[in-house]
């Protein structure tokens, strides 16, 4: 694994993993949908993945651009060795079929999209009709996202210019321009206290 791939790791479970079974419970009770194929884009270490076998009857593909990270994705999933599954793919051109996939969910990848409309499109391609995608950089509860921020604030001085740095890739105005742009059909932008979220539904024929 790359340096900086075992520090996102290091910091994902050390940091942020409270945060990963509060977002699937919630994506899993805004959605409806608890069984067929989630996939969890921008994967890491497969926390998020975990966290959503264990409160569902979904199967996880866990989905990253770094083949390290798809590595440690399949140890964290030790206990599911048949419900998630890692591989490595490009969020701008999926390894995946047509309208196949039930859930998509994506915490914090989407600030490295280069190519905001082209991943939209993308996601819409693969969701099955009555599918839906949360995908955003939420920190859970308005709560652990001051925990979070505390403890990164510790590690790093230059957090809250980096947040500033990252959201500005990704700002509401900016992701409703860049869905408009990509001709899905059926999306909205939630934001909230904790975080912000793009969902993107398709409809059944």
């Amino acid at each position: 694994m790359t340096k900086s791939g075992d520090g996102f790791s290091r910091i994902a479970r050390e940091v942020f993993a409270p945060i990963y079974p509060v977002i699937a419970e919630q994506v899993l009770a805004w959605s409806g949908i608890r069984s067929g194929f989630c996939l969890d884009l921008g994967s890491g270490p497969g926390l998020l993945s975990v966290a959503l076998v264990e409160k569902s009857s979904l199967s996880v593909i866990a989905l990253d651009a770094d083949p390290a990270m798809a590595r440690i994705a399949h140890e964290s999933a030790a206990g599911y060795p048949d419900r998630v599954i890692p591989i490595t793919g490009d969020v701008h051109c999926m390894p995946i079929r047509d309208n196949v996939v039930s859930l998509i969910v994506s915490r914090g990848s989407i600030y490295f999209w280069r190519d905001l409309p082209q991943a939209f499109s993308e996601i819409e391609r693969v969701l099955r009709p009555g599918g839906v995608a949360f995908v955003g950089g939420s920190f859970g509860t308005p709560a652990l996202r001051e925990t979070i921020f505390a403890e990164m604030r510790r590690r790093n001085p230059d957090w809250d210019r980096d947040i500033a740095r990252r959201s500005g890739r990704a700002s509401p105005a900016m992701l409703r321009r860049e869905l408009a742009r990509s001709g899905v059909a059926h999306s909205r932008v939630r934001e909230e206290k904790e975080g912000m979220w793009v969902e993107i539904r398709k409809n059944n024929r």
